[in-house]
């Protein structure tokens, strides 16, 4: 069973150095892109996360200071283009809302999450031991008690709870569409597999960009080592197309962000 995968681009923000490597430029800014990775086939719409919301003002009233939801213009924060927003990203790939059939978070924060009530029919996948922490932690440093809207937290876990597949740590979708738990970066974090005729693409927000994983130099928000080495050995050992979350070279690589052709919508 193979598929096709692309990427879509859905804005752009900067970490400080030692967060994307660990413990290395210290006075350089890395610029990075949050991206949607849209997969298709044998009857399945699936995303790879959701977009944040057009107005990001709600997320700065209720993260004060955050870098990321920053006002525009100030070091770190978001931006992106019109394209960029959710719906005109998804209707340039041929798509819309409603044409989805499944969400595979990876990780469970709020720039993967925010936006889950605009697919009210999708089968919501998310790491089974990444939903147990979140729901068992009270106080940790990194994997905040803010990682779903109020609203949408709700919802999940009385009306839309049927809706929701909770992934073991090794765990079957479809054939040819596997997750396995990775961490590193988040406990929900998980490594998303697509079987593809040009081979298998490894998708994860467990390496921000491709050193990291090619190369070996640790992620900055790292959570384990031990789970970084053994993640980044794996994906190098198992994957021909590996796909970082948040590295703007995937669309250098990957002309158009298209990582296996296959029958995309909007393409031919």
């Amino acid at each position: 069973m193979s598929y096709a995968v692309r990427s879509l681009s859905v804005g752009t923000f900067e970490e400080p150095g030692p967060a994307v490597f660990w413990m290395r430029h210290w006075d350089v800014w890395i610029s990075l892109r949050l991206q949607l990775i849209l997969i298709q086939g044998h009857g399945r719409t699936i995303l790879i996360n959701t977009a944040l919301p057009d107005d990001l003002g709600p997320l700065r009233k209720e993260y004060p200071g955050a870098i990321m939801w920053g006002e525009p213009g100030t070091r770190g924060a978001i931006t992106r283009a019109s394209e960029e927003l959710q719906l005109p990203a998804l209707a340039a790939a041929g798509i819309t809302p409603a044409d989805v059939t499944d969400i595979i978070l990876t990780p469970i924060v709020r720039y993967t999450t925010d936006t889950l009530d605009q697919f009210p029919a999708a089968r919501i996948h998310v790491s089974k031991r990444g939903w147990v922490h979140f729901h068992i932690t009270h106080d940790h440093p990194h994997d905040s008690r803010g990682a779903f809207p109020r609203d949408s937290l709700v919802h999940l876990v009385t009306d839309g709870w049927p809706r929701v597949h909770l992934l073991d740590d090794e765990h079957e979708i479809a054939p040819g569409l596997r997750t396995w738990h990775s961490g590193v970066h988040h406990r929900s974090s998980i490594v998303v597999e697509v079987d593809t005729a040009d081979g298998i693409v490894a998708i994860s927000d467990s390496f921000f960009v491709y050193e990291n994983v090619e190369d070996g130099i640790p992620l900055g928000l790292n959570e384990s080592f031990e789970e970084m080495v053994a993640t980044n050995a794996r994906v190098n050992r198992t994957a021909n197309h590996i796909i970082p979350l948040y590295d703007h070279r995937v669309f250098d690589r990957y002309p158009g962000g298209i990582i296996a052709p296959g029958r995309l919508a909007g393409t031919h």
